[in-house]
């Protein structure tokens, strides 16, 4: 199943944090929710009251910055995903 966003939502994916702590194995219970992301789909933009279309500044396959909490947690087929504006996304990771 794939879905689309609509406007300007993205869909994103948590990438895994570190399991090492140094020599300290964290337990997945411990672990903290990691704040990097990866775009998996995007939304065609927002539309201004005028009907004006403005596309979004991300892309599919940026690796992001999100809060702890952004967004709305979905599963589809078995996976774990967020639902979230654009507008919460706080910054683009560059290489």
């Amino acid at each position: 199943m794939t879905v689309k966003p609509l406007g300007d939502r993205i869909l994103v994916k948590r990438l895994e944090g570190e399991d090492k702590i140094g020599s300290i194995i964290v337990p997945d219970a411990a672990k903290e929710k990691s704040q990097k992301a990866e775009i998996i789909a995007v939304g065609e933009g927002r539309r201004t009251d005028e009907g004006k279309l403005v596309s979004l500044e991300v892309k599919k396959g940026d690796k992001i910055l999100i809060g702890k909490y952004a967004g709305t947690d979905i599963k589809i087929d078995g996976e774990e995903y967020i639902i979230m504006k654009q507008e919460d996304v706080m910054g683009i990771f560059k290489n």
